[in-house]
């Protein structure tokens, strides 16, 4: 007979959900939380002498939220560049050029840092690879 534990704690191997409910998401774009490479490249207008590298904490098609060791006033416009893909060599990496404003301020955990969330104004898509053409002969 296999060793009983002590104290044995109940647990659930899986919950139904039709039993508890499913939280509702409040968001009407769905949140990815990934760690991507961010620059800010400008604020209020004014291009930064030197870009800040940041990372995400997560991102989706309407916005991002990121840690910054600024404080930015809500509604401030702000340029960002988001690397989605990065290859070795140089080729092939994609990135989103964007202007956003700030949406949310809160402090962060570490001091003299804020979490910042920014709603995307403007985005485009930057790829440093060419794609091959392929022509046809008939």
């Amino acid at each position: 007979m296999p060793l009983q534990p002590v104290n044995p704690m109940r647990r659930f191997a899986r919950v139904p959900t039709h039993a508890v409910g499913v939280f509702p998401e409040q968001r009407e774009y769905p949140r990815a939380s990934l760690r991507l490479p961010l620059r800010l490249r400008g604020v209020a207008g004014r291009a930064e002498d030197f870009p800040i590298t940041l990372v995400t904490r997560d991102i989706s098609s309407s916005g991002v939220f990121f840690l910054c060791p600024r404080k930015l006033a809500l509604d401030t416009q702000i340029e960002l560049e988001v690397v989605l893909v990065s290859r070795p060599m140089g080729r092939g990496n994609v990135v989103i050029v964007s202007k956003a404003r700030v949406t949310r301020l809160e402090p962060a955990a570490m001091p003299g840092w804020f979490g910042i969330a920014a709603s995307f104004d403007d985005l485009e898509f930057d790829r440093d690879d060419n794609v091959p053409t392929y022509q046809f002969e008939v």
